[in-house]
């Protein structure tokens, strides 16, 4: 099952196009990484599937509800990146009122604001007010609020923005967490070694299009670099390569193959010994993430 489905997804604004056309699956209790270039529509994509910015055509579910639905949105937590949060509150009091904006049961809410406080590193601080705290202060706030109601689905738009490493290492063990319990974390991030550890799949956009997905744990696709050597290679045998590999380069008796997933090599390794080839050393090196970022979506722009 899905968490988030969309197909065809569309947003303009008078004669822009922000978003072309979004299509893309994000599967239940995954950590699902959103990467472009400034510019690429993910700012416009996320709000379109919180239901804050209408389609202007195309289709999509969140929880197997329709965008914008009202019941939905109280199963959904989002940290934004540029917040403006009411800084005359406390931190309790903070975390108090967004509790009474889902409904929470009253019971339930200060224990709830003691667990978050204690978790993001700000229990001491629960009487202070917010026009008082630092930009890690708000950040670590930021997150409590946005995980105050146990949510299905939480949108973080640069979680780790303004934190020091000790922070980044809180927000991925967070992150971690949320995944264990179940829930759908959909993460928008421009530190790319932080998806990299974080992320189970990464969804590529550009010009307000999905232009691939990965895998990142537990192998999958995320893209290998593959090398042989052999001898006996002939020049029809390299070509043949291709079925397997998305590139073939031959340099003397070493074979260099970009490959999509671990599984074609024992295939490759076969083929090459039954056409009397002789095999005598296979090595491989997945992509990182800035690799397969540059790889897909070129060089040019930033995250």
């Amino acid at each position: 099952m899905n968490a988030i489905e969309t197909r065809d997804l569309r947003k303009t604004f008078g004669g822009k196009v922000a978003v072309e056309g979004l299509t893309l699956e994000v599967r239940r209790g995954e950590v699902f990484g959103f990467l472009g270039p400034n510019g690429a529509g993910k700012s416009t994509s996320v709000k379109m599937l919180l239901g804050l910015v209408y389609p202007t055509s195309g289709a999509a579910t969140v929880l197997d509800r329709p965008l914008g639905d009202v019941h939905v949105r109280a199963r959904i937590g989002f940290l934004p990146e540029h917040f403006r949060f009411h800084d005359w509150l406390t931190a309790a009091e903070f975390l108090r009122t967004h509790a009474d904006l889902y409904g929470m049961p009253d019971a339930r809410v200060p224990k709830r604001i003691s667990e978050l406080l204690e978790l993001v590193g700000l229990a001491g601080h629960r009487d202070k007010k917010l026009r008082d705290f630092s930009k890690g202060m708000l950040q670590r706030i930021g997150l409590a609020q946005s995980l105050l109601n146990d949510p299905e689905l939480v949108f973080l738009d640069e979680p780790t923005s303004g934190l020091d490493p000790l922070g980044r290492l809180l927000v991925r063990d967070i992150i971690r967490d949320q995944r264990e319990r179940g829930a759908t974390v959909f993460l928008n991030s421009h530190l790319l070694g932080e998806v990299e550890v974080t992320c189970d799949r990464v969804g590529f956009i550009k010009h307000g299009r999905v232009m691939a997905i990965r895998a990142l744990r537990h192998g999958g696709d995320g893209g290998m670099e593959l090398e042989i050597r052999a001898s006996g290679v002939c020049d029809g045998t390299v070509v043949q390569l291709n079925r397997w590999a998305a590139s073939v380069r031959a340099e003397g008796d070493m074979l260099k193959l970009s490959v999509p997933n671990e599984d074609a090599v024992p295939e490759i390794v076969s083929y090459l010994v039954g056409t009397g080839a002789r095999v005598y050393s296979v090595s491989s090196r997945r992509d990182s993430l800035e690799e397969m970022f540059l790889r897909i979506l070129g060089s040019e722009g930033g995250l």
